[in-house]
């Protein structure tokens, strides 16, 4: 007898994985997504072009990949507590990761391998504006 496939509800991954979360992780995936838009709208704000949003690669992923002028700026985004929480949230395998996406992204958008690259961060926190730490790690770190 042949086997039924299992019928697709047609959601999204991301929404298929938050129906099978715990409530506290569909919280942080959710406070996550804010803040990035968050930190997206603030960017814009500063003159800069987003050309990504979560990208993603089996060796990490990039919160934001924004453009201003020559600059490619790939933007971890922290959302905590405080600011000083978030400031202190990227670990060193992180920036490994973020540094390892950046390659990958640069290997998909050569377009792009001349400008002048940048590592920063977007801190988000309650009750705050959105605090833009340039040049927050480099690639040797």
């Amino acid at each position: 007898m042949a086997k039924i496939p299992a019928k697709r509800d047609g959601a999204a991954p991301e929404e298929r994985a938050a129906k099978t979360a715990s409530p506290a992780r569909v919280a942080a995936f959710r406070t996550g997504l804010s803040a990035e838009s968050h930190a997206a709208a603030y960017l814009m704000a500063k003159g800069y072009r987003i050309l990504a949003k979560r990208f993603r690669t089996p060796h990490g992923e990039i919160d934001l990949v924004a453009k201003r002028r020559s600059l490619i700026a790939f933007v971890e985004v922290k959302a905590r507590a405080t600011l000083d929480d978030a400031a202190f949230a990227v670990t060193p395998r992180q920036k490994a990761r973020i540094i390892d996406a950046a390659q990958a992204w640069l290997v998909a958008h050569p377009e792009h391998a001349e400008f002048e690259l940048r590592f920063d961060a977007m801190l988000i926190a309650p009750r705050h504006l959105p605090r833009h730490v340039m040049a927050a790690f480099d690639a040797s770190a």
